[in-house]
């Protein structure tokens, strides 16, 4: 992802009124729905998305967007948008929120518990230092050095179950 740009306020033509993108940061980006990562332009103040467009110099989209990806800002902006995690206990009919540090710590104590429940040290005589017990599923929309980070971790982990979208 390419940050940084600011654009000139007052670069539309003194017959047009202001395009709705001046004075906005553009952001350089792929597409986050599929794998096909397609290059979008998504321009931002502050914390709100304004509009999003494809990128004409990426070599995969060329500037086009399919309807998912062109309507990202409707989905960004949308009201009725979850920001918050929302949690079900066991047994509950209902929903609470809770904070991103509860969840974080939560999916982390999940993880710790199913591969100390799980790890084998070895198959035989042979030393594996594995869990079988997790997986992991990566996403094509990301770029080698995400990819190279997520199979790094996993492998940490001694998850060995990798798999990657564009695979399967």
């Amino acid at each position: 992802m390419v940050t940084g740009t600011a654009i000139a306020p007052g670069t539309a033509s003194a017959a047009h009124s202001p395009l709705k993108t001046d004075g906005a940061t553009k952001t350089i980006t792929v597409c986050p729905f599929c794998g096909v990562g397609c290059g979008q332009i998504a321009y931002t103040e502050g914390n709100k998305l304004l509009h999003v467009e494809g990128d004409p110099d990426h070599p995969i989209s060329e500037g086009t967007l399919c309807s998912k990806g062109a309507a990202l800002s409707q989905v960004t902006n949308n009201p009725r948008r979850l920001r918050q995690v929302m949690y079900r206990a066991p047994g509950s009919s209902k929903f609470e929120p809770r904070s991103w540090e509860w969840a974080f710590a939560r999916i982390a104590e999940r993880v710790k518990a199913t591969r100390d429940a799980s790890f084998q040290t070895k198959s035989g005589e042979q030393t594996v230092n594995r869990t079988e017990a997790i997986a992991c599923l990566g996403g094509a929309a990301l770029d080698n050095e995400e990819c190279y980070l997520l199979v790094k971790a996993m492998r940490t982990l001694g998850i060995t179950y990798i798999e990657h979208q564009a695979r399967i």
